[in-house]
């Protein structure tokens, strides 16, 4: 395989371009941190007693996604199921009101839960997560309003991310009726892979699999440059998709794009605090690039250096512009790596 060239467009000028909208479709939940401190062990059982500080929440999964597009500058628009529950009022709330964004297509399911993740910190340390959710497929009518409602939507977005958490919206017929009314205007697809089988899917733009998910999905191991380079070249045989960038965290991103294309690029955090959400940073960038015309290349170069700056925040985290054009420009920004304990105090 080959290098891809660059581009002509530096890297600043493309993230200089992040103005389009962009659709994301997918798996919205909600991210609580429980935070607290531990002096002592429980005398009932060998566990920490967390003496409980505060609590926070933040959009997770493909809410996620949509909290970085809007910081990055970028206009998203959510398409997506909450249950009819607090969570999901919760979930439309941060989307109104703190994001000042329209939540008219997070359809609401009285039949299944919203999709917690709570998180119980202490010390800036996990001690334990609980998830309360649902895997069951959506409902076949509302999965139509759903992709009824991105058609409708299709001519003023500029790409459309699908952001699979196996969490029940997004399936392998939802996404090929998806990745069909693009081809058909000519809009990128972005997809973030979780579980439903990739054989022969079709001309995605670009695929994003993590190192275990291009492990699963291809059978090669990938703990080195050749071993990423066998399960990109499996992938792009196994799926049809034009390009396939595999997030390798310390090791950085691998790109392989249809004609023997590749690149790897080496990590660009300074320092690796939390990696939770950093997968939605990277298709978040990587949809505002290639909303702006950007070619796949460049399109990853930016989103890699994003990548590298949410991992040093703790908890599910956002990149600003300001964040990015700092660290294009040579002066990596100083970020908060205590975000989690600072929040606690601040609300």
């Amino acid at each position: 395989m080959q290098p891809i060239n660059r581009g002509s467009l530096s890297l600043r000028q493309i993230a200089g371009g992040f103005t389009g909208s962009v659709g994301v479709f997918g798996d919205y939940m909600l991210d609580e941190y429980v935070l607290g401190s531990v002096t002592r062990i429980s005398p009932e059982s060998p566990v920490p007693v967390v003496e409980y500080r505060n609590r926070f929440s933040t959009l997770g999964g493909a809410g996620n996604v949509v909290m970085n597009i809007k910081s990055l500058g970028g206009v998203p628009l959510p398409f997506g199921v909450v249950g009819n529950d607090m969570v999901g009022g919760t979930i439309k709330g941060k989307l109104e009101d703190e994001a000042q964004l329209s939540a008219q297509y997070i359809f609401v399911d009285p039949s299944r839960p919203t999709t917690v993740k709570t998180r119980i910190v202490a010390q800036h340390q996990q001690l334990l997560r609980l998830d309360s959710e649902s895997k069951a497929p959506v409902a076949q009518e509302l999965s139509a309003k759903m992709i009824a409602s991105v058609r409708w939507e299709l001519p003023g977005i500029g790409a459309l991310v699908v952001s699979d958490y196996d969490k029940g919206v997004v399936n392998r017929a939802v996404f090929k009726e998806l990745l069909t009314a693009c081809e058909d205007a000519n809009i990128p697809v972005i997809l973030d892979p979780k579980a439903f089988d990739l054989s022969g899917i079709g001309p995605v733009t670009v695929i994003t699999p993590n190192e275990k998910e291009a492990e699963k999905f291809s059978g090669y191991r990938v703990d080195n440059d050749r071993g990423a380079e066998a399960a990109g070249r499996r992938l792009l045989e196994q799926t049809g998709a034009r390009n396939i960038l595999i997030t390798r965290g310390e090791q950085g991103m691998s790109l392989f794009s249809e004609g023997g294309w590749l690149v790897h690029m080496p990590t660009q955090s300074k320092e690796v605090y939390d990696v939770t959400g950093a997968g939605d940073t990277v298709v978040a960038t990587l949809s505002l690039a290639m909303a702006a015309g950007c070619n796949i290349a460049d399109a990853a170069h930016v989103a890699n250096v994003a990548a590298g700056i949410v991992v040093g925040k703790a908890g599910t985290a956002t990149v600003t512009l300001e964040e990015l054009d700092s660290a294009l420009s040579g002066n990596w920004p100083r970020v908060a790596t205590g975000r989690v304990g600072s929040r606690a105090y601040s609300g």
